[in-house]
């Protein structure tokens, strides 16, 4: 009985104890971040979109490289000074922890350190570009010295960014895409020869009859969980009626034969022709920056955004392009033709590299899918990414916005265009959102936070 008694004190004052507890917990506030504006990273993700449009040599593969190490540099120029954020340095292929920072203004060291890498990687741009990226630097230097902030901490602060910026760029040096602008096309690359091989078009995308970065799928991932990805299944390919492979071929022809208005719009607006937008991957960086400016994130948080969407298109592009010219993959024209309808033409113009994997599907996914860890799919936004685009008088199509009430549905949307265009089936699609998902799931689990 004396021991009956005791057990229940023990429990009665344990439960006291625990509650008590618990009310603490609950009073006790969370870890608050300064609360900085994210308008400066806005600033220089328009940058960089404007300087990657306007450079000499634009491509999809380049412009996604640029992306992530643009990201990766933004974010660790400054997370030093968050207490929720912390590097990732360590966690990425080939980059070890980087030397932290305290006291400095953020604003600063994040400008100095685009201005930096964006200056290294992009030698080949013009001299007015180099001069915006200096110009746009200085204005914020200016500004935050009238908000008050002493010289010194100005110079410290930019010293730090632009030393990261040293760093990442020596880092990006061995990742097999280094002046990667150099050599676009590959005159010595020997495709494989055969009737169901990709053959580059006469008349496509590019004047350039030759393959565009055939060996970009060697270059070294961000994410080392990326490069355990199985490289995705190909269906047989086969001419015969009752085939996976023909069926998946018949429903571009059938649905390119009788393309709506609006099936042409949703095509052409996510076109993204290197000639005359920032490419794919840009358009990505753009809706990141869109989303960004729309729901005001903390400086920290908007950082951890560009860079897991710049290394999100960055591993999509490796990845994909890895799958491109595994199978040289032809596309839906030439099978077309040949067995369907010889004188069928797509909607959009070929580009100049296989088929499957779609490099829309998978890196529309991947950044939607890194996208959707910081602002959950539940969000409405508008896509204006080529607002005020002269109409395309060749075809007969306006560059119209669109509207969308989840992140998902544009990588849903971008993928599905490509079907609309003639250039892709719907194999090249599900397979690239499905790799894409995995690619960004894979960033979004780095540790991120303490």
């Amino acid at each position: 009985m004396i021991n009956l008694k005791r057990s229940c004190l023990i429990i009665l004052l344990f439960g006291l104890w625990a509650c008590e507890k618990k009310v603490d917990e609950e009073v006790i506030p969370e870890p608050t971040e300064v609360q900085i504006s994210p308008k400066v990273a806005h600033q220089w993700a328009n940058m960089t979109l404007k300087l990657v449009k306007e450079s000499p040599e634009n491509s999809p593969t380049y412009t996604s490289r640029t992306l992530a190490y643009a990201g990766v540099t933004m974010y660790e120029s400054i997370v030093s000074g968050s207490i929720i954020f912390k590097s990732v340095a360590s966690q990425l292929s080939g980059l070890s922890d980087l030397p932290s920072a305290q006291g400095l203004d953020w604003e600063t060291s994040l400008s100095a350190g685009q201005a930096g890498i964006l200056k290294a990687l992009y030698p080949h741009t013009s001299d007015q570009l180099k001069e915006e990226l200096q110009n746009l630097h200085s204005s914020i230097v200016a500004e935050r010295k009238a908000a008050g902030v002493p010289d010194s901490v100005l110079t410290a602060s930019a010293e730090y960014g632009q030393y990261i910026a040293t760093v990442i760029f020596e880092w990006s040096k061995n990742d097999n895409g280094h002046e990667g602008f150099m050599r676009t096309f590959d005159y010595s690359y020997t495709l494989p020869q055969g009737i169901e091989y990709w053959v580059p078009p006469r008349f496509g995308q590019s004047s350039i009859n030759q393959p565009l970065h055939p060996y970009w799928g060697q270059n070294r991932l961000f994410v080392p969980a990326n490069e355990q990805l199985e490289i995705p299944e190909i269906y047989e390919y086969s001419a015969e009626t009752s085939s996976a492979y023909y069926k998946d071929m018949k429903e571009v022809y059938d649905k390119n034969i009788s393309l709506t208005q609006e099936e042409k719009e949703t095509a052409l607006w996510w076109g993204d022709d290197p000639a005359g937008s920032a490419s794919p991957p840009g358009h990505s960086y753009y809706l990141a920056a869109k989303l960004v400016n729309q729901e005001q994130n903390n400086l920290f948080e908007a950082a951890s955004v560009f860079a897991k969407v710049g290394m999100a298109v960055s591993d999509a592009f490796v990845r994909c392009f890895k799958c491109k010219y595994h199978y040289h993959a032809e596309r839906p024209t030439a099978f077309i033709r040949r067995y369907i309808d010889s004188r069928y033409t797509q909607f959009w113009p070929e580009p100049p590299f296989p088929a499957f994997t779609s490099g829309h599907s998978t890196q529309s996914a991947a950044a939607a899918t890194t996208l959707i860890s910081v602002f959950g799919d539940d969000i409405t936004y508008t896509d204006d990414f080529h607002e005020g685009r002269p109409k395309d008088s060749e075809r007969n199509v306006e560059f119209r916005s669109r509207e969308f009430t989840s992140i998902w549905a544009f990588a849903e949307e971008c993928g599905w265009s490509r079907i609309l265009g003639g250039i892709h089936t719907q194999q090249d699609n599900i397979q690239g959102l499905e790799e894409g998902k995995r690619i960004g799931e894979n960033i979004n689990a780095l540790n991120w936070k303490y």
